[in-house]
């Protein structure tokens, strides 16, 4: 059983930058595909960004690519998202999730096997 937790978030202006952390529980953090997602008020859950199990491989969704990066420290079983150049369209509650490496990296949520709480970013204009 993995357990991911969030953290990171708040309240930005438009144009800041926030990193979000999700750090994973037990030893298997090497062998997990990290995925984020997140979910604005009355909208449906989408696909920010992944990362491999190996680090060998993002992706990112057109809304933020060049805007978001995500990295992996497995000495510290934790996955970041490094948000800049936010805007209010950014507000949202973000995500991470984990699936086995023994399946690809996906941009479904439904796919991953864990998943965390989330934390609320919010960007005012």
């Amino acid at each position: 059983q993995v357990q991911l937790v969030e953290s990171g978030g708040g309240l930005v202006q438009a144009g800041g930058s926030l990193r979000l952390s999700c750090e994973a529980s037990g030893r298997t953090f090497r062998r997990l595909n990290m995925g984020w997602f997140r979910q604005a008020p009355g909208k449906e859950r989408e696909f920010v960004g992944l990362i491999s199990w190996n680090g060998g491989s993002t992706s990112y969704a057109d809304s933020v690519k060049g805007r978001f990066t995500t990295s992996r420290d497995d000495a510290k079983n934790t996955v970041y998202l490094q948000m800049n150049s936010l805007t209010p369209e950014d507000t949202a509650v973000y995500s991470c999730a984990a699936r086995r490496r023994e399946f690809s990296p996906s941009n479904t949520w439904g796919d991953y096997d864990y998943w965390g709480q989330g934390t609320q970013v919010t960007v005012s204009s």
